[in-house]
């Protein structure tokens, strides 16, 4: 039942995340398909406002590192995983279950859909928006990722908590 109430509680965290950056979302410019990234990158009134790449990169690498540790102290001490295996699992249904949602639900039908992720200058681009196999494609990269976050957690809670 506690993973069940993790995923509802990571899921309205991850909403909430959302919410924040839907009120500047040019910080978040490269989540969106590559032919809006190009048109918004043309366009003058985003000048100097579009974070550089070194910055989303070190951004990314700063809040894996903080995901990696939050999901290996959940996993022990909140799911009581003492094995590498029964950790993997666990992280994996968590990591999976909040992966479908922010695609499905936050991605193909709240992003795909709201005026307020339109950057101006785009408006146009409706199909671009629409580009459900760019946030699918999204989707299965971060099964690779969290594969990848599993395993490495995995082996924190077995070894080394």
């Amino acid at each position: 039942m506690i993973i069940f109430i993790e995923i509802i509680v990571l899921c309205l965290f991850f909403t909430l995340g959302v919410c924040v950056m839907a009120k500047d979302p040019i910080k978040t410019l490269y989540n969106y398909p590559p032919k809006i990234q190009e048109r918004v990158k043309s366009l003058d009134m985003y000048k100097g406002k579009i974070p550089t790449t070194k910055n989303m990169i070190l951004t990314k690498l700063l809040a894996s590192f903080i995901i990696l540790i939050v999901v290996s102290l959940i996993l022990k001490y909140i799911n009581n995983c003492d094995t590498f295996l029964e950790s993997f699992v666990t992280g994996f249904f968590i990591w999976t279950n909040v992966n479908l949602y922010d695609c499905i639900v936050m991605d193909i039908i709240w992003f795909c859909h709201d005026k307020r992720f339109v950057f101006k200058g785009t408006e146009d681009m409706k199909d671009e928006y629409h580009n459900y196999w760019f946030h699918i494609k999204g989707s299965l990269i971060g099964e690779v990722i969290g594969t990848l976050v599993c395993l490495i957690a995995s082996l924190i809670v077995a070894f080394l908590l």
